[in-house]
Parts: structure tokens; sequence; C-alpha cells
């Protein structure tokens, strides 16, 4: 009887440690579950080699401050979404970071310019100068409700003709074919320390004339083109989330507005989740020519860039702008907007997908006085006031003849 009785208790003690094992596992799973399927807008990708592979050592400052991000928005170590311990970063991130000269080795030696960027890369906040009255639906024509489509341009405060010219042809804001369209210039300060004359007084005046200005008071730089785009998304969160589709454009393109409202209009709802669509560039990495527009020097980022659109234009949906919001808060500001924002797309599992009619490098000179070539083109960089109301007529009439 003692031995049937201790065979029996052990038979009990291994199905106590099955069902517990299953209950563990089980557990695990809904887990993985919930992390997966929670938020399509912030979804976690199941790692294609080793789950526990460290980060690689880096000397460079903008590698570093991304790993600090990293680990601040693990879901592993903060599962709650708890961002950990805050007191690696200055009390005001807006203020000058003390550590970058002593963290940055070839600090003393940098541009101006790079070394005001790296000081204040932190900020992502500024405060609101100029508005439109009537938020996401524009004071332009676009009536108070979601857009379908919003033309979101980047803009300097000098820029009064480029605007114009804009409102006069392909940014024209208003009803097309049944589809509203809302046109915003996005526009920082014009510092008198980039010898910018005194124009805020006739930048009110064209706000009040308009009613299409988004205008924050940060010194609007080259270098700060990084953070328009973070200030724009950020606003696009608070009043625009329900706009279907964004257009991200300089203020020296030529849009073919009736063009983008076609492509749009054949897309079914799984295309639009992830639409991304621009002028991409792949394998790229950084400059090293301090002489270069594009510099990036060793001692702030090491590696190579994500595939990005060229930052002249691009095209995505608006579910897109809001989850690019989300993975912006997670990415170190970049000192160049379009490879910043390739990052995001990165951090999202999202791929930019080539457009075959943006030209962000422009087109060759036998083309560009060929009216009928912007026809069948999207998008083009690098076109004058003057060249926009030229062109036009050309786009806006199409019964003219085109050989």
């Amino acid at each position: 009887m003692g031995r049937a009785a201790d065979m029996a208790a052990a038979r009990g003690r291994a199905r106590t440690a099955v069902v517990v094992l299953m209950l563990v596992l089980a557990a695990l799973l809904g887990l993985l579950w919930k992390l997966w399927s929670s938020s399509s807008r912030d979804r976690v990708l199941v790692p294609s080699g080793r789950f526990w592979r460290p980060w690689p050592d880096s000397r460079a400052f903008w590698n570093r401050e991304q790993q600090r991000l990293d680990l601040l928005y693990s879901p592993i170590f903060h599962p709650n979404g708890s961002l950990g311990n805050r007191s690696l970063t200055p009390q005001d991130p807006c203020t000058a970071d003390p550590r970058v000269p002593t963290q940055v080795s070839d600090y003393n030696t940098l541009p101006r310019r790079f070394q005001d960027f790296l000081l204040h890369m932190r900020c992502r906040s500024s405060r609101l100068r100029i508005s439109p009255p009537r938020g996401c639906g524009g004071g332009n024509g676009g009536g108070n409700g979601a857009p379908f489509l919003l033309l979101a341009v980047k803009s300097l405060v000098p820029h009064f003709a480029r605007r114009q010219a804009i409102r006069e042809t392909w940014g024209r804001a208003g009803v097309v074919g049944g589809r509203s369209v809302v046109t915003l210039f996005l526009l920082g300060d014009a510092s008198p320390a980039d010898h910018h004359p005194a124009l805020q007084g006739m930048l009110g005046e064209e706000a009040r004339l308009h009613g299409d200005l988004l205008q924050w008071d940060y010194r609007d730089s080259f270098f700060n083109l990084t953070l328009k785009d973070v200030l724009f998304l950020q606003w696009f969160g608070r009043r625009c989330r329900r706009a279907r589709y964004v257009l991200k454009g300089d203020d020296d393109v030529f849009v073919n507005t009736p063009r983008v409202l076609q492509l749009l209009a054949g897309l079914d709802q799984v295309q639009t989740q992830d639409l991304f669509l621009g002028d991409v560039i792949s394998a790229a990495a950084p400059h090293r020519d301090p002489q270069l527009k594009y510099f990036v020097p060793e001692s702030v980022f090491e590696g190579s860039y994500p595939p990005y659109a060229g930052g002249g234009g691009y095209l995505l949906s608006g579910e897109l702008a809001l989850r690019l919001l989300a993975a912006s808060r997670r990415v170190a500001l970049y000192p160049i907007d379009d490879v910043y924002t390739g990052m995001c797309l990165q951090k999202l599992g999202v791929a930019p997908q080539r457009g075959d009619g943006f030209r962000t490098f422009g087109l060759d000179a036998a083309l560009r006085g060929n009216p009928c070539v912007y026809r069948s083109l999207v998008l083009v960089h690098g076109c004058s006031p003057q060249e926009l109301m030229e062109l036009w007529p050309w786009v806006e009439q199409p019964a003219r003849d085109c050989q």
C-alpha cells in the first residue's frame, strides 16, 4: 500500500507540474499576443536574429542618444509604458545641453550651425505664433470638415512670392473633383542672426488675408527642418487627425494636384494603411566632407541611412502620419529631415515606396522647358514662382495639345 500511495503521489505531483507549466506557457503566449495585437500603430516585430543582441558600442553622440531612447521605450524593460529614469535627460530639454561639448569629441571644430543643433537636439516643442483660424479646415476654402488631402508646404518667412504662386496654382484650396483640399504653409521664425529683415508684421497681414499659415517661434534654419516636421506632426495629431492624406513638400516644388487626387482615388484601405510615396533613396550614408551641405561628422553619427524619400516632397496617408508622430518620440532628432523621417519609418517597420512621378532632384535641362512633361508627373523639385505660373495652365487645361 505504501508503494502504491507513493506512486499515486508522484503522479499527482507530475500532473500538477504539467498544469503549472501549461499555465505559464499560456500566460507567455497571451502576453506576446497582447503586445502584437494591442495596437497596429506600435506593433512589435518578431526579431529575425538573436533576441538578446547587445547594442553596438559607439562613440557617436546620436547613436548613444538613440540607445538611451531604445532603452527608455523598451516594452521588455518598461512593459507598462513607464519610461524609467528620466534623470538622464536635462531638466528642460529646450535649454542648451551641457553634456554636448564634452561628449562630442570634435565639438569645437564643428560649424556653428551644427553646434547649435547638438546643443538643442532634445527640444521638441515651440510656441505657436500663428495658426489658421479654422484649424484643419484652413481659411482658404477648405471648409470646417476634415480634408481629403492636406497640402503641407515647408516655407520660410521671406518667401512671400513662392507662397502666393502656390495659392494661385497647385495649392489652390477648395473642392476639387468632389474632394476637399486644404493648403497650409509651415514656418519658423526669421531670425536676425540669419540676416533676415523684420518681416513679422507683413507675415501677420498675410495670415489675416489668407488664413493658411502655421508659424512657430523657433529659429528656422536648415538643421531645424527636422524640428519643423516634428512640430507639424504634433499639430496634426491634435488638430487634423481625421485628414485622409497628406502631401508634404517644399515651397519650390511643382505638384500636379489633379494627378495626385486621381492616384488616391484608386487606393483601397489596405493600400492606404502604409502609404508613403516619394523619390526613394536607398543605401545612402552620411557625407563626411565639412564643405557639403549634408555634412555629418563621425563623432555625431555612425552607420548607414535607412531608405528614405527625398525631402522635396512625398505623399502619405493620414493614418501613417499619426503613427509617425508616435514613432518620432522614440527616435532622436537628426539634422537632416528626410533621413529622420526614414528613421521613423524604419522604427515602424514601414518601407517607403518609390513613386514614378516624383522628381525631387529636378528635371534634366532638356525637359524643363516642355510643359507637356509635367502632365505625367506628380511632383518636381526646383521650380520658381514664375515657372509655376507658366506651367499650371497646361495642367489645368488638359485639352491643350501635347505632341
